[in-house]
């Protein structure tokens, strides 16, 4: 084969070459063309979407704004705060029942008498009756529990007088030495104290031993009587707040 011929055949090898490249080149091209179109109408059609989504979230909003501001215009959601408002007050009034010093049952009465006032007494008897025989029995129970229990170690008035005071005073974190356990600590740390204060003046007559140890089986006698009738106390504020949830709910949500 002559020169001339070599020279023919690898100008076409390299033709052929340069044309697979070219090939190979426009076919990358159009696949990337492709590639961009693509992700050119993905982005336009979930561009799209967002902005349909976004504009159907903020009609929403708007509907819910103006059914709320709807609803706030009208009575019956006042009446639902207020209800609720004295629901936490009847609740305040279980919880200050099981506590000393604290007001209990009366808060139940009060809530009642409010709640009649303003919704009207009508299916309000039995827990209008029921809180208020609660607190009749509650008063009852408050001063008997004391008496009963002062009585049975010989307590006297004297005893009785200074368990009111440091009752008082342990509420208002007056009694030295609790810098920790809070009021209900001082209530009770301060009425053992009162009254075994009060009970020791009284015995003046004693020998200094048996006289300290009257004072504080007396301040012990007299807490443990008030905490009994604390916590019957509290099993009535249940029973009335009880009645109350029952005899009111059905009319607010009703059910």
């Amino acid at each position: 084969m002559s020169s001339l011929e070599n020279r023919a055949l690898a100008g076409s090898a390299w033709q052929q070459v340069i044309q697979a490249i070219a090939d190979r080149w426009s076919g990358l091209v159009h696949a990337v063309q492709e590639g961009i179109h693509t992700i050119s109408d993905g982005i336009h059609h979930w561009s799209q979407m967002f902005w349909v989504q976004l504009a159907s979230i903020q009609h929403q909003l708007g509907d819910g704004l103006a059914a709320l501001t709807t609803t706030i215009a009208t009575a019956s959601l006042w009446h639902i705060v207020v209800y609720w408002l004295l629901l936490l007050v009847a609740i305040a009034g279980v919880i200050g029942a099981f506590v000393p010093a604290l007001p209990g049952i009366i808060l139940i009465v009060g809530a009642v008498v409010l709640w009649g006032l303003i919704q009207g007494f009508t299916g309000l008897g039995w827990a209008l009756g029921v809180a208020l025989v609660a607190f009749l029995l509650g008063v009852a129970i408050d001063y008997l529990a004391g008496i009963i229990g002062a009585q049975k170690v010989g307590a006297s008035r004297w005893s009785q007088v200074g368990a009111i005071v440091g009752m008082v005073l342990g509420f208002l974190g007056l009694i030295p030495a609790l810098p920790v356990g809070g009021p209900i600590l001082g209530i009770l740390i301060g009425t053992v104290l009162g009254a075994a204060v009060g009970e020791f003046l009284h015995r003046s007559n004693l020998e200094l031993w048996p006289r300290v140890q009257q004072s504080f089986r007396v301040g012990i006698a007299i807490v443990v009587g008030t905490l009994v009738g604390n916590l019957l106390q509290g099993f009535l504020a249940v029973i009335a707040f009880v009645v109350f949830l029952v005899a009111t709910w059905g009319t607010v949500y009703g059910g």
